[in-house]
């Protein structure tokens, strides 16, 4: 059951996150709108508002929600030791256990308000966002490829000498069936469009069937058929990972995987860091609170400090480690959950401190 001091400090704590982030997020707005003037002023003000600025916003806040959870804490923390209400509260026969409860609550909140808008609302968001920049600020799609070639079921192989994503057109394609190591059949086809889905359509095509010593052939200027692979599948431009939704992500991991595609790091990196962030929110509310609870010559001022210097290591810890997962020096879940146990420990010797003094 919580007690009214419990919702004093949850209202304290969401309100002091709340207010962290609009203030910080009205200062990048305006860093924004410097850098990117020139865009702004070419691109419709309709489009500028609600397709980019109405997506970015949300998106930069969620990036940087352990940032602001643990400069929360830190700083309404330190207002309430610097008015010595931590104190009374100790001396009132309060645990230091007892009250971190309404923090790890507090925390509780973010996180699951963190893990909804990664994993459900910001990646549609995205699509808006990242359409919105290429359009207007500066083109990182990939619309072009070259000599593609993947398994796109179990025994078949599609081959693409080139591709053009603007007209959905691929030319020089074939299609290979195996029955273990045995080619079984082929279709070649001079161009192949992509529809919708899995549905293609080839022209000037030619199918061999293979059987044993005999073959057959057969001819076709068009021929609509299915074929399980789409654009996205090779086609793989920069941040394609921030517009999927996490059961989106999952699938899309598991699909390439079997498909032995190899440049799916940045895809495991971002589902590992969904996860990781909601972690970050309760091991950082540890560590604020621990290091903020008690009165100290310099004022809250050098407690903020210190949480500006932790908070800033810990996203640049895992920018860092990211680097290690796409270089294969460890997997994508150890790097993005590196920083997280290092800090847990931390947490833990800083909890062991404050509590027993």
């Amino acid at each position: 059951m919580f007690k009214i001091l419990d919702w004093y400090i949850i209202k304290k704590f969401l309100g002091t996150y709340v207010f962290a982030i609009v203030l910080i997020l009205a200062i990048t707005v305006m860093f924004d709108i410097n850098e990117k003037l020139d865009s702004f002023l070419k691109a419709p003000l309709k489009a500028t508002i609600f397709d980019y600025f109405f997506n970015f916003l949300p998106y930069f806040a969620n990036q940087f929600s352990p940032l602001f959870t643990f400069i929360s804490c830190i700083f309404f923390t330190s207002k309430l030791a610097d008015n010595s209400e931590i104190i009374a509260m100790l001396s009132s026969g309060m645990s230091f256990r007892r009250l971190m409860r309404p923090y790890l609550v507090s925390a509780a909140v973010i996180a699951a308000f963190t893990w909804i808008l990664s994993a459900y609302i910001i990646p549609p968001a995205n699509v808006k966002r990242i359409d919105y920049t290429n359009t207007y600020v500066k083109n990182k799609r990939v619309d072009y490829g070259s000599n593609i070639q993947m398994m796109v079921a179990p025994g078949e192989i599609a081959y693409m000498s080139r591709f053009d994503n603007t007209t959905k057109t691929g030319y020089r394609f074939s299609l290979d069936k195996f029955d273990g190591k045995k080619l079984v059949s082929r279709l070649t086809a001079s161009t192949v469009k992509w529809d919708s889905l899995y549905h293609w359509q080839v022209r000037d095509y030619m199918i061999r069937d293979i059987q044993g010593l005999e073959e057959k052939i057969t001819k076709g200027t068009r021929l609509d058929t299915i074929i399980p692979f789409e654009p996205r599948d090779f086609l793989i431009s920069k941040n394609d990972q921030e517009t999927m939704s996490s059961p989106e992500l999952d699938e899309y991991i598991s699909r390439q995987k079997s498909r032995g595609v190899a440049n799916i790091k940045a895809f495991e990196i971002e589902k590992e860091r969904r996860y990781a962030m909601c972690a970050a929110a309760f091991i950082l509310t540890v560590i604020g609170m621990s290091l903020s609870s008690k009165k100290v010559k310099g004022g809250m001022g050098i407690n903020i400090g210190i949480g500006l210097v932790l908070s800033f290591s810990y996203i640049l810890f895992m920018t860092v480690t990211s680097t290690f997962a796409v270089s294969g020096y460890t997997s994508p879940m150890v790097a993005m959950w590196i920083p997280n146990f290092i800090y847990a420990v931390i947490a833990v010797v800083l909890y062991r401190r404050a509590s027993a003094g």
